[in-house]
């Protein structure tokens, strides 16, 4: 029995092993989209929502991970990671984009900032234990689904 429940926890860790590397995967995959940005000085016809949704994605799933609120600090590295390279498309985004997009995406980026600002104050001072890991939980899995329809996107 005691074999059986090692060769579980190893199976468990390689899974997550694997699941980290995907995500690291996730936030490194716009590169090379941002290197023909930062070339050619223009975002062509490029859109930047994708890339403030999953800032978004990144900073809730950060938040979530923290350890007064689920305690899953490889989810806070991850998505922290997450946050600062997605934060850095975004800026690159806005500094290359015509005027009437960076208009645009400042204020989608406005309105992350103002989302997650209201998801970590409203936890903080407002909830605790459970309540305030299944509000935060809730925030991330709606940011995830948002995230991933977010190419779908038509403005």
């Amino acid at each position: 029995m005691h074999k059986v429940s090692q060769r579980r926890g190893i199976n468990a860790a390689k899974t997550n092993q694997k699941g980290n590397a995907a995500a690291l995967y996730l936030f490194v995959s716009p590169t090379i989209t941002f290197k023909r940005i930062v070339k050619n000085r223009t975002t062509e016809q490029f859109s930047g929502i994708p890339y403030v949704m999953t800032l978004l994605y990144c900073l809730l799933f950060a938040w979530y991970g923290l350890p007064f609120v689920s305690n899953d600090i490889l989810v806070s590295i991850f998505n922290g990671t997450g946050a600062v390279m997605e934060s850095v498309y975004v800026l690159v985004f806005i500094a290359f984009a015509p005027k009437k997009e960076k208009a645009k995406i400042l204020g989608l980026f406005t309105f992350v900032l103002a989302v997650f600002s209201f998801v970590a104050l409203v936890s903080v001072f407002s909830l605790h234990g459970n309540s305030r890991k299944l509000f935060c939980g809730v925030a991330a899995a709606i940011s995830s689904v948002v995230m991933y329809g977010s190419p779908l996107s038509i403005w």
